[in-house]
């Protein structure tokens, strides 16, 4: 018995289509993922008022960062095929509420457990987020204005980030600290509500759902799912928790690492090899969507350790409070707010690869500027270095984010952007464990190294120590204490120069890594036609 089916062609064309208002939809779906980049970051500043509150450790007090970031690691390559089984909307819709009730069951954590329970589910939410939206906007926004898109995509994720520290910093200064968790609540029913009746999904895109959902309901990769959460959670512990726990010396860091390198290479194989695979690896094959992910990834691992660095950099050395470390950093995050709509205007006019090279010479500039950092800097040195960036990052993002995704078929948006998160989320991850490790490093072998050159037989060495002691003794003390007092200063001073030594050798790398991936750029040269390149918006609006 023959069934016939209507083509989505013609489920398409059946189906009368209000005029799409891409601006509504556009502030619909930033509000999730706006909230999401920012409680990627604002934590972190209240740590030690949460940590008194829960009555945990300062190891025990990381749990509640490390099982957000797992949580969402787990969930972003999967959007896609949550999207496909149960509707894009509908798993935005999810995944906010999902967000916002965590947000706000963490403002009324009792104890650590509770808190990490519902930092987690926070974060289960927050996966599907980012990737969701970039995919709603690409489809949204015509082939002309994908650079528009993609600005406003990167404005939430990367600024997020940015003001995290800063708004974090101010609410804890003048409010409780669960108040980071309960702004979200409102922001969160605000974009519930506007999503809900704002974005609705293309006819087209809903009949190729349920095809490629009946097929994986026969064929459901659950080998595919178990493997990739295990070995994405493993990994994100890794490399959260590796740093504190002296990487490979510890027993528990040595099995998650062998644990997460077996589970995902099984899992590469299972998806290769799956009839029905969960998440679509050979998207990979496309040298454009290969090369512009990885840049990307780059970018973030960069950015987020730069985010991690200055601050400490600032409160350690320069003796800045928190809030004025934050604030000096303000003017990095203002200059992609004010860059990203340029470049988004550029792009089309001007080749991805340009602006992307471009990008990579302002920011590697901007961090060799930072190695020039001493004792001595003032603000106006760290804004001049830090807008430099600023403008780097807002020239490689915005391109990156829409050049990655040209070749995609609509229908694969949504797996693209997932894996496009993923990495860029599992870069960030890796530069901040690679950096804060580094840190370490070069910190211990630049004060053996001043310090070897410190013996008291040297003339500068001893008639220093003799002048600190004078001017001790002049203040009261006896002579033993006297010299006793001056050789914690010389200490103090020689590990002050050593940090200051490390954080320049660290920003002198992270130069070096822009200078390394500069020929990557080669790859993003698009081929003309790109299926995500030329098609028409197909998220309407009802009015």
């Amino acid at each position: 018995m023959a069934t016939s089916v209507a083509s989505p062609e013609v489920l398409a064309a059946a189906t009368p289509k209000a005029p799409v208002n891409k601006w509504l939809v556009t502030l619909s779906v930033t509000f999730g993922t706006l909230m999401g980049a920012i409680d990627s970051s604002i934590v972190n500043v209240a740590l030690p008022q949460i940590r008194g509150a829960v009555g945990a450790t300062v190891q025990e007090i990381t749990w509640a960062t490390t099982g957000f970031v797992i949580a969402t690691v787990m969930v972003m390559p999967l959007t896609g095929f949550l999207g496909r089984m149960f509707g894009q909307k509908r798993v935005y819709l999810a995944c906010l509420v999902l967000f916002v009730a965590g947000s706000f069951l963490c403002g009324l954590a009792w104890n650590l457990p509770t808190l990490v329970l519902f930092r987690f589910l926070q974060g289960l939410g927050a996966g599907a987020l980012q990737p969701t939206e970039q995919a709603i906007l690409r489809q949204t926004f015509p082939p002309k204005e994908q650079g528009t898109a993609m600005a406003i995509f990167g404005m939430a994720v990367m600024v997020g980030p940015a003001i995290g520290p800063t708004l974090g910093g101010y609410i804890v200064d003048n409010w409780h600290w669960s108040w980071i968790f309960f702004i979200n609540v409102p922001v969160g029913i605000l974009g519930f509500f506007m999503v809900a009746r704002f974005v609705q999904e293309d006819e087209q895109l809903r009949a190729t759902a349920r095809v490629e959902a009946e097929r994986q309901r026969k064929h459901m990769d659950w080998a595919g799912i178990t493997l990739l959460c295990m070995g994405l959670a493993a990994l994100q512990y890794f490399l959260e928790e590796g740093q504190a726990d002296d990487w490979f010396q510890s027993p528990v860091i040595v099995i998650c690492a062998l644990f997460a390198a077996t589970c995902l290479i099984a899992f590469v194989i299972r998806e290769l090899t799956a009839v029905a695979p969960a998440v679509n690896l050979r998207l990979f094959k496309d040298p454009v969507f290969a090369s512009g992910t990885m840049l990307g990834a780059l970018v973030f691992a960069v950015l987020m350790a730069s985010m991690f660095l200055l601050p400490v950099f600032m409160q350690e050395l320069l003796g800045f409070t928190a809030t004025q470390s934050g604030f000096a950093l303000m003017p990095r995050t203002l200059v992609m707010m004010l860059m990203m709509p340029i470049v988004g205007r550029l792009y089309g006019k001007v080749p991805a690869r340009v602006l992307v090279g471009i990008g990579i010479v302002f920011a590697g500039f901007g961090a060799f500027e930072m190695s020039h950092f001493s004792l001595a800097t003032g603000s106006s040195n760290i804004i001049s270095a830090i807008a430099l960036q600023g403008v780097g990052f807002s020239l490689m993002f915005v391109p990156l984010s829409a050049t990655a995704l040209t070749n995609i078929p609509r229908e694969r948006m949504a797996d693209a952007t997932g894996l496009n998160s993923l990495l860029r989320q599992i870069g960030g991850s890796m530069g901040l464990a690679i950096f804060t490790t580094l840190l370490s490093r070069y910190s211990v072998q630049a004060k053996a190294s001043i310090a070897a050159h410190l013996n008291p037989e040297r003339w500068e060495v001893a008639s220093r120590m003799a002048a600190t002691q004078k001017g001790l003794m002049q203040h009261g003390l006896d002579a033993a204490g006297a010299n006793m007092a001056s050789l914690q200063m010389m200490v103090g001073n020689v590990t002050r120069q050593a940090m200051v030594l490390a954080f320049d050798k660290l920003f002198v790398l992270a130069a070096l890594m822009f200078v390394v991936v500069l020929p990557l750029v080669y790859f993003l040269k698009a081929a003309p036609g790109g299926g995500g390149s030329h098609e028409k918006p197909h998220i309407d609006v009802e009015i």
